[in-house]
């Protein structure tokens, strides 16, 4: 029975156009918790709590446990109908501040990248703030160099955004790509495919290595830094939430604790 309550959720989620990364997550929650509770048909708060504190003890993250609570609310709200409502509080996320690079050090990973392909991707996805994700399914369509504007499609949500195009790229681009068809995926594999994100992530751990620089940092960070270096520039937040794409300002006023300068001015007293 748990195979069909499977199938069933598995087809909800692609109706509703849920993205292959999310469907896949739901799907693996509510898979661990069929095995968990072999009961599943019969809505159990006590035992929902008794998943979700299982997964504390293995020391889960907040984002990990939200991620089963919304997959088993999902399940029996739109998979079982059931009108009874799953009273439980979503996990209080912890508030890490994010690892960011200096100017200095993005530089440092720039020159230490051989391949020019290479380093204009990490050099993009600093210059316009994309994920992972999005950098490798850019087209070369997706740029605009007239108007130094990247159309980003279908992102985190599902959503289509513009960002900034870094105007210093431009000659490099129009060497590299101006002969290729709009359509072309704009960094490629060796084999003319996608190149995967695992790929683009090793391509900065690699160069972050070579340049000597120890902090946790991932391909995440040329995000973070993105965002961090146009506030330190002035720019209105409201504005950069619109270039990361994100839902709720909050999300983007983590960068605020980054940017304070009156804090940065303060001496300590040692």
């Amino acid at each position: 029975m748990t195979e069909q309550y499977l199938q069933m959720l598995g087809r909800e989620l692609q109706i509703r156009n849920y993205s292959p990364r999310t469907r896949q997550a739901y799907l693996r929650c509510l898979r661990e918790y069929f095995a968990y509770n072999k009961s599943a048909e019969v809505l159990d708060e006590e035992n929902i709590k008794d998943f979700l504190q299982q997964k504390v003890h293995l020391k889960a993250s907040s984002q990990t446990i939200n991620l089963y609570l919304n997959a088993i609310k999902f399940f029996y709200r739109e998979i079982l109908k059931v009108s009874q409502t799953i009273n439980l509080k979503f996990a209080k996320r912890s508030q890490k501040l994010p690892v960011l690079l200096t100017r200095r050090e993005i530089e440092q990973i720039l020159g230490n990248i051989s391949n020019p392909k290479h380093r204009l991707m990490i050099a993009l996805a600093y210059g316009a703030g994309l994920r992972v994700s999005e950098i490798v399914n850019l087209k070369i369509g997706d740029l605009d160099l007239m108007e130094n504007t990247v159309h980003i499609k279908a992102a985190k949500g599902n959503k289509d955004r513009l960002t900034v195009f870094p105007e210093k790229l431009t000659p490099d681009f129009r060497q590299l790509f101006g002969a290729r068809k709009q359509t072309v995926f704009l960094f490629a594999s060796e084999r003319g495919g996608k190149l995967t994100t695992r790929t683009a992530q090793k391509i900065f751990s690699t160069a972050l290595h070579k340049a000597g620089i120890e902090k946790q940092a991932t391909f995440h960070s040329l995000r973070h830094s993105f965002a961090t270096h146009l506030l330190e520039n002035g720019v209105d937040i409201r504005y950069v939430q619109e270039l990361l794409g994100h839902k709720n300002i909050r999300t983007t006023q983590i960068y605020t604790h980054l940017t304070n300068p009156k804090l940065k001015n303060i001496k300590s007293p040692l």
